[in-house]
């Protein structure tokens, strides 16, 4: 059963700081056996992945069978039903449209000592995005990936995705091709990421590796980063929601499974300030799970990590949210936009009775790819700026740097720099 609690009991403030303080990660430790893979990726390259993807994949190729032909993707994607295809290419559109308002402005401005200065915005060279494989295959995961890199203007951008015993996505393949996917990889785990980091003769490397994946796939990205960019280490999902007495049973607890069916350590909490809602979408959620198809994962997720909390007023809401900082934070309540004035950290807000935050998850706009594990405190969810950088830059006249150099060289001097004194003062004796 869920975890309850309820503000009113004098041990509330232990219980929800026990709450906060949990841990849901992967509990094996995979760093080892990440390291060795990374190694070997780097030591051997496609005769790795060669031997990897057999190994992990049941999956027998050469190297130059690692990328995904073109006739093999125009099969896959003729394979798709048009209701499906349709839905891939609204999604698309609308994450399209979303993602261009993101796009950044240079900018470029003369102070009063005549010193100009700004800031150019360009594109990485080349994204890698890594697509689960296998049960966990998602179409949605493409678009909300590879699109933000289209718009930001990325020259290439490559697609890694495992095809356990060569069993194809076809809706996968679809959404890269609708999403401009340039190149398309059947390999998958912490060797994909090693490919994409280091570059083989068939893979070639690229500049940042967004998207989901196991414990393996995060940890490579974690060992990787620095070497490679890399959106986020992303842990099990996890959903708050907000509920008053005008919300109905049966959605929030739909709303709840929703990511509790995405793994068995998946968390979905729901607040309310109305005890008899509390109990009605308790037995919402188990009226639910007689009849979902993904009950297996979903119920251990709700009886291991899922919590009800009982607040005496709404209005001690936003405090607690702040804490847990969730991934995806519904507010299913009269008045959403009160409430969310009032909250600082979730990764993405969904406002009101009819805003199922499932529908975010596909083609509502914003991003799906989010701050989990209270992340969300210091960080965002993926945009347009996470494939591009800025360029700063100063143009000094000699008037200008008359003004300013004095300062910069007794500064330089203060730190024991003496050539950093010297390249301003040269300047300005001549």
């Amino acid at each position: 059963m869920p975890l309850r609690l309820d503000s009113r009991t004098p041990e509330f403030e232990a219980q929800f700081a026990a709450l906060v303080d949990a841990g849901r990660e992967a509990g094996a430790d995979v760093s080892g056996a990440v390291a060795g893979i990374i190694a070997d990726v780097r030591a051997r390259g496609a005769a790795a992945l060669v031997d990897l993807t057999q190994r992990f994949d049941r999956l027998e190729l050469v190297p130059a069978a690692l990328r995904i032909a073109a006739d093999e993707i125009d099969a896959a994607v003729a394979a798709v039903a048009p209701d499906l295809r349709s839905a891939l290419e609204t999604a698309a559109d609308r994450i399209r449209s979303f993602h261009e308002l993101q796009l950044p402005v240079d900018q470029r401005v003369t102070d009063s000592a005549g010193v100009t200065a700004g800031l150019r915005w360009s594109p990485i060279d080349a994204a890698g995005i890594y697509v689960p494989g296998g049960l966990a295959s998602y179409p949605s995961s493409v678009l909300m990936n590879a699109i933000p890199a289209r718009v930001a203007g990325v020259a290439r951008i490559v697609m890694a995705t495992p095809t356990p015993g060569g069993v194809v996505n076809p809706a996968v393949l679809a959404a890269a091709r609708i999403a401009g996917v340039d190149e398309i990889y059947r390999i998958g785990g912490a060797q994909a990421i090693a490919a994409l980091a280091f570059g083989t003769a068939t893979v070639p490397r690229v500049d940042k590796i967004t998207g989901p994946g196991n414990a393996y796939v995060a940890e490579a990205k974690r060992q990787l980063y620095g070497r490679v960019g890399i959106d986020m280490v992303a842990g099990p999902s996890e959903i708050l929601v907000v509920a008053d007495s005008g919300a109905r049973p049966d959605w929030l607890a739909a709303d709840l499974l929703s990511q509790a069916e995405h793994d068995p350590v998946a968390q979905a909490i729901l607040i309310t300030d109305d005890a008899a809602l509390a109990d009605a979408v308790a037995a919402a959620v188990e009226t639910t799970l007689a009849d979902l198809p993904s009950a297996g994962i979903a119920r251990e997720s709700w009886s291991r990590f899922g919590a009800i909390i009982t607040l005496a007023t709404l209005a001690d809401a936003p405090a607690l949210i702040d804490r847990l900082a969730p991934e995806h934070l519904s507010l299913q309540v009269a008045s959403p936009a009160a409430l969310f004035a009032a909250i600082r950290h979730a990764g993405s807000v969904f406002m009101g009775y009819r805003t199922p935050e499932a529908v975010g998850d596909y083609l509502g706009g914003p991003n799906h790819v989010l701050p989990t594990g209270r992340r969300a405190r210091f960080s965002s969810g993926l945009s347009v700026t996470d494939f591009m950088k800025r360029t700063t830059f100063l143009d000094c006249s000699a008037a200008a740097l008359a003004a300013i150099g004095p300062a910069a060289a007794t500064l330089a001097d203060s730190e024991g720099l003496p050539a950093h004194a010297l390249s301003i003062r040269r300047r300005l004796s001549d």
